[in-house]
């Protein structure tokens, strides 16, 4: 009799066992089911990029020198500069600027080594193309400048979830939408 009260006890405290772990995975999912769900619909919602985001490089053509610092400090060497020397100035004369976005990976060399801030960052991400020689820019692509999404009234931006928490201490899984 005694080897069948210990089988009841050893069932009873399993069954309590079983019934905690089912209770802690419950409490997670309650957890996870007031949460708001962080997928954007991206063509109609797109992200508001921090401020230190480095998208496409925006290009000044009048402020560059032609020093070429860009291409020494870049690790796959690939802005590809022309230039020619004008002999009755002793200056070089910058012909043709390219960057080739399809290889580049956005480590942000040549616009902290730039001497002239000729080069800079900008919060543009959408770089998508059909054929990758579209992904060559020159100088005049790479004078453009990106398009706001914030001014545009057709697309809701969603804020990152570190601007959120820093700007209006809320939990940091909730997300705002404005308009």
């Amino acid at each position: 009799m005694f080897p069948m009260v210990t089988g009841f006890m050893n069932y009873g405290q399993q069954t309590v066992r079983a019934a905690r772990y089912i209770g802690q995975g419950f409490m997670i999912t309650l957890s996870h089911a007031n949460r708001l769900p962080v997928t954007i619909q991206y063509p109609y919602e797109k992200s508001i990029t921090s401020e230190r985001f480095r998208g496409r490089i925006h290009f000044e053509f009048d402020k560059c020198i032609a020093c070429e610092v860009c291409v020494r400090v870049c690790p796959i060497d690939l802005p590809v500069v022309d230039w020619r020397l004008e002999a009755d100035i002793k200056k070089k004369q910058l012909l043709n600027y390219s960057i080739d976005f399809g290889v580049c990976i956005f480590c942000g060399n040549c616009v902290e080594y730039c001497p002239t801030n000729c080069l800079s960052m900008t919060e543009e991400y959408e770089l998508s193309a059909y054929d990758r020689h579209e992904l060559n820019y020159n100088q005049i692509a790479l004078g453009r400048l990106p398009i706001s999404i914030i001014g545009d009234y057709t697309i809701q931006t969603v804020m990152n979830s570190t601007q959120i928490n820093k700007e209006k201490n809320k939990p940091p899984h909730s997300r705002t939408v404005t308009n």
